[in-house]
């Protein structure tokens, strides 16, 4: 587990070259096909040395979620272990790996109706308000959450009208534990700044690489919104508004990397609270042993 730019998959490919692990992505953006440059999805060399298991299995006009990952994920688990090999989960982000950790509550199915007046008063007040207003009702909720991301304030804010209680509080109380012995490892940078460097240098490779061209081509070939979970990955966002005329190539780059940056802290603001995690200096120049000497410690003792 980490941020985002911090070493996830060159670690997990180099350690899947050692040991019988087999890689099982845990993104949400890395599910939908065509969306390769803006994930920093890993390219063909980088599979053939190291399959990934759930990357591009859904169209980017389809909707995944967190139950659907947990069900995908404990399949390809088994299909792993059943060949005598051992799932390595690779990514960051954090209400998957939580899911497949905790399991899922059994929390109220999306209300339509409720979600169109959440989504009306937003247009009036701005989701920075409503986010305010969590922040009241469900704190811990609203600490990991963006004061823009529409798509997550509605749902909590939704769960809290629908049963009259705070979304952090339900999910709390899962049960469902993951039928297998994890090592987890976070991996957390030792100097922020380095990180925000790593983060606007891959921004900028994105660019080059055709990030903008890539949206246009999803949009035509798709029938997309800007509302989608997949247009609302970072990155993506920031170019559906570039390619609407609402900001020039500057305010994309600014505004890609700003809010690259505020993913980064808020799944930094996760992993510092995640129970069991041995955290690794993602910056160390050792961090390939260090993280090799755990997982055959763990594999040994399994």
């Amino acid at each position: 587990m980490g941020p985002t730019a911090s070493g996830k998959t060159a670690l997990a490919i180099h350690l899947a070259e050692r040991f019988p692990l087999d890689i099982v992505s845990v993104d949400s953006a890395l599910v939908y096909r065509g969306m390769d440059i803006g994930t920093a999805k890993p390219d063909a060399d980088a599979l053939a040395r190291a399959p990934h298991r759930l990357l591009d299995i859904r169209d980017p006009d389809e909707p995944y979620s967190a139950a659907a990952f947990r069900d995908d994920a404990l399949a390809a688990m088994a299909e792993i272990t059943a060949r005598d090999r051992v799932p390595l989960l690779v990514g960051g982000t954090m209400l998957y790996f939580r899911a497949l950790l905790k399991g899922l509550d059994d929390l109220p199915r999306a209300d339509p109706a409720l979600r169109a007046e959440l989504e009306a008063e937003a247009a009036v007040r701005g989701w920075p308000a409503l986010h305010a207003g969590l922040a009241r009702l469900d704190p811990v909720t609203a600490a990991r959450l963006a004061p823009n991301d529409a798509q997550r304030i509605g749902r909590a804010l939704e769960i809290i009208r629908l049963t009259g209680r705070p979304m952090s509080a339900q999910l709390a109380r899962t049960e469902a534990a993951l039928p297998y012995d994890a090592l987890q490892l976070a991996l957390i940078p030792s100097d922020r700044a380095v990180l925000h460097r790593r983060i606007a240098e891959r921004f900028d490779h994105m660019l080059d690489a055709g990030l903008l061209d890539e949206v246009r081509a999803l949009r035509a070939r798709y029938d997309l919104t800007p509302d989608l979970p997949s247009m609302r990955a970072v990155g993506y966002r920031q170019a559906w508004a570039c390619l609407d005329g609402a900001i020039d190539a500057r305010a994309l780059r600014e505004q890609g990397i700003a809010a690259t940056r505020q993913l980064a802290k808020r799944q930094l603001t996760w992993l510092r609270s995640w129970p069991d995690a041995a955290p690794l200096d993602c910056l160390a120049p050792d961090l390939a042993e260090q993280a090799e000497a755990r997982v055959r410690a763990h594999l040994n003792r399994a």
